[in-house]
């Protein structure tokens, strides 16, 4: 009798044993099955960053001021100080973003422009308003950057930029800074920064090139260079 209740014993513990292994085989099937789904739908709706592009320029006014006597000498003799070298430029340009995605809506929030010439800003920043980019959809963004406002710059910038509007042919980059969010279906992501920069290569008219106003629109003289980070 004993050794028939221990050759029970040893039965059913051998049932118990393939009833856990058949539940561990069937909680990792059901992980990978997760795992598959969560793979698809990333795949499906997974964020693509948005493509820019320089469609137009306009140069309104870039002009120069390089470190000069301000007045004169003063009353008391002594020497009046130095204006700084600074840039005062009026541009526009027509920024393309284009949503490569047919899934995912993008957000853009935050959004500010500004142009630079060799690493330095001459305008000042211009806020842009909220815009939202449907599922492969085109957005145009034209701010008018800068105005009346002296940008402080360094020397070599002034005298370069003297060298580029002699020969009317002025590189400047367009910046925009922000943050987006991706919307696809029921999933929407958090913010990410934004960082876009196209190089840009002008062409000046004469006006424009003695440091006056120019008509407006200006030649793109090469194919401008837009890189994102999104």
């Amino acid at each position: 009798m004993a050794t028939s209740k221990r050759y029970q014993c040893e039965f059913h513990r051998g049932r118990g044993g393939s009833h856990l292994l058949l539940v561990a085989y069937l909680l990792a099937a059901a992980a990978a099955t997760a795992v598959l789904l969560a793979l698809a739908l990333f795949i499906v709706y997974r964020p693509i960053k948005p493509q820019a592009s320089v469609a137009r320029a306009a140069v309104y006014r870039l002009s120069i001021s390089s470190g000069t006597v301000a007045g004169g000498s003063n009353n008391n003799g002594s020497a009046a100080p130095l204006l700084p070298n600074a840039v005062c430029a009026s541009l526009q340009f027509t920024l393309l973003l284009h949503n490569p995605s047919d899934r995912a809506a993008v957000l853009y929030d935050g959004l500010v422009a500004f142009a630079s010439y060799r690493g330095e800003a001459v305008t000042p920043p211009a806020r842009l308003p909220p815009v939202v980019q449907e599922r492969g959809a085109d957005v145009a963004l034209s701010p008018v950057l800068g105005g009346d406002a002296l940008m402080p710059v360094s020397a070599d910038a002034v005298r370069a930029l003297a060298a580029d509007g002699a020969a009317r042919r002025v590189r400047l980059r367009l910046v925009v800074v922000g943050r987006v969010r991706y919307r696809a279906g029921p999933f929407r992501s958090g913010w990410r920064d934004l960082y876009v920069r196209c190089d840009t290569v002008v062409g000046l008219g004469a006006e424009a090139a003695a440091g006056g106003g120019a008509a407006g629109d200006v030649p793109l003289l090469e194919y401008p260079r837009c890189a994102v980070d999104a």
